[in-house]
């Protein structure tokens, strides 16, 4: 195994932003290279003006520094000579090695789940993006509260709110965390409620949810978009939305299902982010059917795809039914739009280029294949009697045409996977048609 450097000076970014030191360390078992290129694309995507990465090898941690004395004072040597304010790890600290490395090198040092946080923070747009990423960063930071927060002062004031004889300032900033915590909880329990009656109103109107998942900056927002027509934002960058987006979108099989785009997964997902995006994430543990997105370009897609699954598994969502969209195909030389099936003709994975749009109708039938894989269209005739389930086949808009018949029978064309049709036929006591499949096979 080479030993990887251990000082790479980087281009200094334009502007004021904060001049940052960061260090990223191999150990036995990691893609250094991949993971220290993933490292400063997120220092990019928070806008730091990066002066220095420092690289190094080690066994195992050091539990009081985590890098090491030595290590250490090759860090405290750039921080002084670069002027940085700002020291980042690409790995999970401990807030007693955060504060042992902040008397070291006289500056702010946080971890990558920090540094991920921060990312969240300036990306969130919507009320509820807000709350869950200040939920997550209170969460993050509760561990690590060693000074006065005079940010949290705002909160004080009033009976009740100050602080008692002999309380110190850090146990007054603790309670006031708390309080905090506290509020945000209950607002997102809101939220989650709400979000639980609009699954259900679908639920009873029986529309399919679809929901994005992917690594980011894997396009998934670029897929929606292309698939749903909205304009919500996109940009080759970690994390560029974070807000979910629930639009409707038609299929050629002339059903309707609801497209939800979520947050991208990233390696070593804070787990403080995500039990505040649990709401949000429940969207793609509740859905039917989920569009893996994965960028056919990386070199690493095979363990991007590994890791999108740990959170999967981590969120309650690894077994909800799955097909895999292989994007950015105008990327690799002589790739063309494809759809691959398993040994039953079942979809299991689309190659297309969302920017293009080339596949997307591949996409689209292979959607309604894996939400109506038992579609039938049939005349049914109905007596009078039936009113009933007239009106249910009205509302699920399944019906394409109706003929009054001279005994005053409906005889109703109608298009809706068969079991459903079925099921509302029994309890209604009428015999359903013949089963006959309408959506034809994908092509492979």
């Amino acid at each position: 195994m080479s030993t990887p450097p251990a000082y790479v000076p980087a281009s200094p970014s334009a502007g004021d932003a904060q001049k940052t030191v960061l260090v990223h360390l191999e150990f036995s078992g990691t893609d250094y290279e991949a993971d220290q290129a993933e490292f400063i694309e997120l220092a990019n995507s928070a806008k730091l003006n990066v002066v220095a990465v420092i690289g190094g090898h080690r066994d195992r941690p050091d539990a009081s520094t985590y890098a090491g004395s030595g290590k250490v004072d090759e860090v405290a040597a750039v921080v002084a000579g670069s002027g940085a304010e700002l020291v980042i790890f690409n790995h999970d600290l401990s807030p007693s090695q955060e504060r042992n490395l902040e008397k070291r090198l006289h500056c702010r040092v946080i971890n990558r789940a920090g540094l991920i946080l921060d990312i969240f923070a300036q990306r969130a747009r919507s009320h509820e993006g807000k709350l869950q990423v200040e939920l997550a960063r209170l969460n993050h930071m509760a561990t690590r509260l060693v000074r006065g927060w005079t940010h949290l002062e705002r909160q004080k004031g009033g009976i009740g709110l100050r602080g008692g004889p002999g309380e110190t300032q850090l146990e007054i900033d603790r309670r006031l965390l708390r309080g905090r915590m506290g509020t945000l909880t209950k607002q997102l329990e809101v939220v989650k409620s709400r979000r639980a009656q609009n699954r259900n109103g679908r639920q009873r109107n029986e529309i399919p949810t679809v929901s994005l998942v992917g690594y980011t900056n894997a396009g998934k927002s670029t897929l929606f978009n292309a698939l749903t027509g909205d304009d919500t934002f996109a940009s080759n960058q970690l994390f560029a939305t974070l807000d979910t987006t629930v639009r409707k979108v038609a299929l050629p099989s002339g059903e309707t299902a609801v497209l939800a785009d979520t947050v991208g997964f990233i390696r070593d997902l804070p787990h403080d982010l995500i039990a505040a995006f649990r709401a949000t994430l429940e969207e793609s543990r509740e859905a039917e059917l989920l569009l893996h997105v994965i960028d056919a370009s990386d070199p690493e897609r095979n363990v991007r795809i590994a890791q999108v699954e740990d959170v999967l598994r981590e969120i309650g969502a690894i077994d909800v039914p799955r097909l895999q969209v292989f994007n950015k195909i105008d990327l690799r030389e002589g790739e063309l739009p494809h759809v691959e099936t398993d040994p039953e003709g079942i979809p299991q994975r689309v190659f297309l280029s969302a920017r293009s749009g080339e596949g997307l109708a591949l996409l689209r039938t292979a959607i309604a294949a894996r939400l109506y894989p038992d579609l039938i269209e049939d005349d049914l005739v109905l007596p009078p009697q039936a009113a009933k389930l007239r009106a249910q086949l009205f509302q699920l808009q399944a019906v394409r045409a109706e003929t009054i018949e001279s005994d005053g029978s409906s005889r109703l064309s109608v298009r809706l996977p068969y079991s459903r049709l079925e099921r509302l036929c029994r309890e209604a006591g009428i015999t359903p048609p013949a089963r006959a499949v309408a959506v034809p096979p994908v092509a492979s």
